[in-house]
């Protein structure tokens, strides 16, 4: 299916429901927050998307998906510090939600490029991971990542 191993087919189901929780928190909540269930969902499924895709290597050893994994989970512990403790002081609440919001970013970068490589069937848009437009891309959704990052904290400030 779409050339996806049985544990890539299982990853990329993860990530979706991950990638759903995450779109109805936004417009729902303007956040991801775990306190809800939908935000818990969103936390989990990212956790297991990215345990998931450590068994994947379809491009060789540990690579750039695999960093992104490490990443996320370490973003996600910060934000989880953020939450629980008063580590960050009156930034806590910020840090969370920045930092659970970067999480969806990172999500957003292999969702775009596995598309990209993979659809449409025996016609895909993009020849490799690497291709220059999915460059620019990744830069378009790194500033509606800024720019969400800042209404979201500007609303904390309220």
């Amino acid at each position: 299916m779409l050339g996806l191993t049985p544990l890539g087919a299982i990853h990329t189901a993860i990530s979706l429901a991950a990638v759903a929780a995450g779109l109805i928190a936004f417009f729902r909540d303007r956040g991801i927050n775990p306190a809800n269930t939908l935000g818990q969902v969103y936390i989990w499924a990212t956790v297991l998307t990215c345990l998931t895709g450590f068994g994947i290597f379809e491009r060789g050893g540990f690579g750039k998906p695999h960093a992104l994994g490490v990443m996320t989970l370490l973003v996600l512990g910060l934000a989880w510090l953020a939450a629980r403790g008063s580590l960050f002081g009156a930034r806590a609440a910020a840090v969370m939600t920045v930092s659970y919001s970067l999480t969806f970013f990172f999500h957003m970068i292999p969702a775009m490029t596995e598309t990209a490589v993979r659809l449409p069937v025996g016609r895909p848009l993009a020849d490799s991971p690497e291709a220059e437009w999915l460059k620019t891309a990744a830069g378009i959704l790194f500033l509606i990542f800024l720019i969400g990052a800042t209404l979201q904290v500007r609303r904390l400030r309220k």
